[in-house]
């Protein structure tokens, strides 16, 4: 019987479909071949190299892949796998594999916990291959010297539990969220709650281990003080792969307070927020204060004076972290900020631990042993982008933004506290820049859970929209960015003949006056731009 046409064309088309599948598949079976025989002659003869490198054929490979894959936005059948992904479980390891992939010649992303907001540690436009940090998460405290030294696949989490477990006391100035990896976080700068009292997580390393091009593991004092200054907000895939940072622990009191305080615009919300601005990078070191700004819908009738149920508004949380006492929170509150109307019965008085249970959105009465768990809860689809504050927002402006807010409905914003001891810290001390001069950080966010792409670019949309109408209010020339808020939207490098010149679009932005001083780091320690990415730093031309 004779084929129609359509049918031998669709025939055809099956099978070229088979071909090219075939041929991925052939291709990453030769290039897992190669590395793995490339791994096995740089490696100790008691390792299985095999057993450490995940092919796309292996029943293990998307299990893998997607376990710190924290957007799901880059778990679809369209966003690029790796050729091969790489797990070693000691430094060594770590060393081969950045030979293996210099030699093979394929570029590798760098996987601490997966939380790159963009997914630049996990994704890529050319074939690659991930090297995934997740089994060398060692961390070993030492109270007498209150130092740690932290490998890059361990999460804060885990870095606060260990702590805790020899002393409440102790604390570390890091991020809110447990399942983050070290590696990522302190590399790229690194703020939590405590950043008013101690600044960053990066003014606090003290020495540091790294696999650089060559695959040599180098120190501190191998290393050079330059190179050590580029890794502490520099952002160290730019520069090799992280193997572990030694860290000085901080002081924290026996008690510390949180509270909670909701106002919307019926409650004079843009009043206390216009004054909160004037006084939250001045007011007592020990307290951090962090602004959740989201246009709701009201649920239920709250007085004559409050806003109607049905009513879109604005409301505004305040989040409070303040070490030490309520007694004393209250008079500093009192005296400074009386606009809150904070009350005693506001404040939750707990030990330094329990805080940071609360910050994560734990119940009260949790278990600290949840810090140790890797997973992360949240499923939403989700974009993120940042700006720096250096002058306030005037009342009528809030008032448009509000307006902006509920116009856009899906979008919401976090205020985080400045001044303080960042104030202290000149902005060169570490490639980080943003200290002094900023009242407070914006993070935009919006998270979904529509499938596909049309809801993708819907979202996007109205974040970018959002930030656009920001411009008037927020730091320029450059407009400040914060690394770790990763935003592929303010500039991307295509690691050609222009790198530079590319590169010196978003660097001008995370690193200001910095940026330069990083590429003559790069220039010396990575010349041929192995290590590189979407938003790296490149070398001189």
């Amino acid at each position: 019987m004779e084929m129609s046409g359509s049918s031998s064309g669709l025939l055809l088309l099956l099978l070229l479909g088979f071909l090219i599948v075939s041929s991925i598949y052939a291709t990453s079976d030769s290039i897992y071949n190669d590395f793995v025989q490339c791994l096995s002659n740089h490696s100790s003869p008691s390792l299985q190299a095999s057993s450490i490198v995940y092919a796309q054929t292996n029943s293990s490979f998307t299990t893998v892949l997607q376990s710190y894959i924290r957007n799901p936005r880059f778990i679809t059948s369209s966003t690029p796998k790796p050729l091969i992904i790489v797990t070693p479980t000691d430094e060594s390891q770590v060393s081969a594999a950045v030979i293996c992939s210099r030699d093979i010649g394929i570029q590798v992303r760098i996987r601490s916990g997966g939380h790159d907001y963009d997914g630049l540690s996990y994704i890529s436009d050319v074939p690659f291959f991930i090297l995934d940090m997740f089994n060398l998460r060692s961390i070993d405290v030492n109270i007498n010297d209150e130092t740690a030294w932290v490998q890059a696949g361990a999460t804060l989490g885990e870095l606060y539990y260990r702590i805790w477990e020899k002393s409440s006391v102790h604390g570390f100035p890091a991020g809110i969220c447990p399942t983050v990896g070290v590696g990522g976080h302190l590399s790229g700068g690194g703020y939590g709650n405590m950043l008013r009292k101690y600044g960053l997580s990066v003014d606090h390393i003290v020495d540091a281990k790294i696999v650089n091009v060559n695959g040599t593991i180098l120190d501190r004092n191998s290393m050079g003080e330059d190179l050590f200054w580029a890794i502490r907000g520099g952002g160290g895939a730019s520069f090799g792969v992280i193997l572990s940072y030694k860290v000085k622990l901080v002081g924290v009191p026996e008690i510390v307070t949180v509270f909670q305080v909701e106002k919307t615009l019926a409650e004079n919300a843009t009043d206390i927020l216009y004054q909160w601005q004037h006084i939250t990078d001045k007011i007592d070191d020990d307290l951090f204060m962090r602004l959740l700004v989201q246009p709701i819908t009201v649920k239920s009738d709250k007085g004559t004076t409050k806003a109607k149920k049905g009513q879109k508004t604005v409301r505004i949380t305040f989040i409070g972290m303040f070490l030490g006492d309520s007694t004393r929170l209250m008079s500093v509150m009192n005296k400074d900020f009386p606009e809150l109307g904070l009350k005693k019965e506001d404040c939750k008085e707990m030990n330094w631990i329990e805080s940071v249970l609360y910050w994560a959105n734990f119940d009260n009465g949790t278990s600290v042993d949840v810090l140790l768990n890797r997973t992360s809860a949240s499923a939403t689809f989700l974009k993120r982008k940042s700006d720096y504050v250096q002058k306030p927002i005037s009342k009528t402006d809030l008032e448009g933004l509000w307006e902006k807010l509920i116009e856009l409905g899906k979008p919401g914003m976090v205020f985080n506290s400045y001044g303080g001891r960042m104030n202290e810290i000149p902005a060169s001390e570490t490639p980080f820049p943003h200290r002094a001069g900023n009242i407070f950080k914006i993070q935009y966010s919006v998270n979904w859970h529509e499938e596909g792409a049309e809801a993708d670019k819907e979202y996007l949309n109205l974040i970018r929209e959002l930030y656009s109408y920001m411009t008037p209010f927020v730091s320029n020339s450059p407009r400040g960015a914060y690394l770790n808020y990763r935003d592929i939207d303010i500039g991307i490098n295509h690691n050609g003949k222009d790198s530079y010149q590319e590169g010196k679009v978003y660097g001008d932005k995370y690193f200001l006056n910095n940026f330069d001083r990083l590429v003559k780091v790069k220039t010396a320690v990575d010349p041929q731009d192995f290590f590189r990415y979407e938003q790296s730093v490149p070398p001189l031309p």
